[in-house]
């Protein structure tokens, strides 16, 4: 115990003295301690709204009710972990609460792709988010999978209103994707299957750039604010609008050690807020699509919808990754037909239309 207090305390230190470096914060405690970490820069627009809203709105409800604040030292692009590194981070208690981007973690955390293997139905970030987090209260693998993480997951986060193609040359039709060598990220890559000769290369949204400008591929998987943020522009200048559709692929959680210490009233304000941050990142994820596309044309890019009936030529090509996924979860014990049932009708009740109902069809 000892040992863990030390290291927490030394870690502290760092996180605090490169959070007044990079934030300007003062140098004075405010309250309880609280390491925040992500290994994604601070401009990435999740980190933002934590910074902005959901880290400031938490110490205002606290200070409201007559409790302790939290001096939150925050440590981000790779300060203390890097974006892989936030789920072991958080499990080791380098950090007492962060931001794990899912999508690396299919193995230890399976049922949070729920969303990914169900592309071409939704792109309505908001619906997502609540439908996603509808299933973690309905069904206790989501929680469940976090747990054996040692963590408390508190909601999701969709940070995209659909996943897009960029890409070096014009592509227009699904035929043009041929032979397309394309970055992606966890199930995405499975998008292409399929799709004549499209092979997915696997990488993180901080490497996309690099991967495309040095050719080793000819494409990125992303979605347009993210495209904005990281100049994608610059060496993929041709968008196709294909709404593959939102994905969660954050989440946040709480190291449970240090959940453990806080009273019911200090958890129940950090579930409160966590859900507020799901929305408002929703919100801006949807209102930041329309504005990233206008930068990403001011910047040279041209942008083409794919046809409906493209769209829906490749939704029936690629094998049914979400039955897959949920026969996987059932043999494990798990809820995973029942899970994939549930998402779909919410997302038809909500008013969205899948291109492929992943759920029935084989």
């Amino acid at each position: 115990m000892t040992m863990k207090l030390n290291r927490r305390t030394l870690l502290a230190s760092t996180a605090a003295s490169a959070g007044l470096a990079c934030f300007g914060l003062p140098a004075a405690a405010a309250g309880r301690m609280a390491t925040v970490i992500d290994g994604y820069p601070e401009r990435s627009m999740w980190l933002v709204e934590l910074s902005n809203f959901f880290l400031p709105e938490v110490n205002r409800r606290l200070e409201e009710a007559g409790l302790e604040v939290f001096d939150f030292q925050e440590s981000y692009g790779g300060s203390i972990v890097n974006p892989r590194g936030v789920l072991e981070g958080l499990r080791l208690g380098l950090g007492d609460m962060g931001i794990v981007t899912t999508i690396f973690h299919a193995s230890e955390l399976p049922s949070q792709a729920i969303a990914a293997v169900t592309p071409f139905i939704s792109s309505n970030a908001a619906i997502v988010a609540r439908a996603i987090d509808e299933i973690a209260n309905e069904f206790p693998d989501m929680r469940e999978e976090f747990a054996s993480e040692n963590q408390v997951y508190l909601a999701t986060g969709v940070v995209l209103d659909s996943y897009q193609m960029f890409s070096t040359r014009p592509i227009n039709t699904l035929a043009d994707m041929a032979d397309l060598r394309v970055a992606g990220a966890g199930y995405n890559l499975r998008y292409l299957e399929g799709l004549d000769g499209a092979v997915g290369v696997r990488g993180g949204l901080t490497d996309f750039y690099n991967m495309v400008q040095t050719g080793v591929t000819e494409a990125a998987m992303l979605w347009p604010e993210a495209a904005n943020t990281f100049a994608i522009a610059e060496v993929a200048p041709h968008m196709l609008r294909a709404n593959l559709g939102s994905v969660n692929t954050k989440s946040l959680t709480v190291n449970a050690d240090f959940w453990a210490t806080l009273s019911p009233e200090v958890q129940a304000v950090l579930q409160e807020v966590a859900i507020d941050y799901r929305d408002r990142m929703a919100e801006v994820a949807m209102e930041q699509a329309s504005v990233s596309e206008a930068a990403f044309v001011e910047a040279g890019g041209t942008i083409t919808d794919l046809s409906d009936a493209d769209r829906a030529a490749w939704a029936a090509a690629m094998p049914n990754i979400a039955q897959e996924w949920a026969q996987g979860l059932d043999d494990a014990g798990k809820n995973g037909s029942a899970m994939l049932d549930a998402y779909i009708n919410k997302l038809i009740a909500a008013g969205e239309t899948p291109a492929r109902n992943w759920s029935t069809e084989a």
